[in-house]
C-alpha cells in the first residue's frame, strides 16, 4: 500500500540555498550577484511582517519569469499552496498588460507584500545611481506606475 502522506515542506532555509543555486552566475542590472535581490526581497518581506509562505515566494519571486526554475517545477515543489500561488502571481508573462498583471497580484492572497518588498529594492537609489541616465529614468517611472496600480503610492 501505497503512502499517502505528503512530504514536508522546503524549509526556509532549503528554498534560499534553491533559490540562490537556480540564480547563479546571474547578475542583476546594476552587475551585482542576482542572490543579493533575492536576499533584500526576502528581508523585505520579513521586516514588513511577512509569513514564511512569503517570505519563500520571495526567495522565488523571479525564478519562473527569468527561466531559473520551471512552471513544472514549481508545480511539484514541496512548497505550500499559498507559496506557488504567489511566485506566479508575480510572475510576469510576455506580452501581459501591465493592469493584468498588477490585478493578478492584488488578487493573490499574500503577492502584494511579495511585490512591495521586490518594488522597494528595485527602485532604491543606491540601487539605481549605477545606471545609465535614460535606464534610471525609465525604470523609475516603471516601478512608479506599478506602485500606483498596485494602491502602494
Amino acid at each position: 500500500m501505497a503512502d499517502s502522506t505528503p512530504s514536508p515542506l522546503l524549509s526556509l532555509a532549503e528554498v534560499e540555498e534553491l533559490a540562490r543555486r537556480a540564480h547563479e552566475g546571474q547578475a542583476d542590472k546594476a552587475g551585482r550577484p542576482y542572490a543579493e535581490h533575492l536576499a533584500a526581497v526576502a528581508a523585505g518581506v520579513r521586516q514588513r511582517g511577512g509569513s514564511d509562505e512569503q517570505i519563500a515566494a520571495a526567495w522565488l519571486h523571479d525564478a519562473v519569469e527569468d527561466a531559473a526554475l520551471s512552471r513544472e517545477w514549481l508545480a511539484g515543489a514541496a512548497l505550500s499552496e499559498a507559496t506557488k500561488a504567489m511566485v506566479l502571481a508575480v510572475t510576469k508573462r510576455a506580452g501581459e498588460p501591465v493592469e493584468e498583471y498588477t490585478a493578478r497580484i492584488l488578487a493573490t492572497p499574500g503577492a502584494l507584500l511579495v511585490k512591495e518588498s521586490d518594488l522597494a529594492h528595485n527602485a532604491d537609489p543606491v540601487r539605481l545611481a549605477v545606471l545609465d541616465g535614460p535606464t534610471r529614468e525609465r525604470l523609475t517611472a516603471k516601478y512608479a506606475r506599478v506602485r500606483a496600480l498596485l494602491g502602494l503610492e
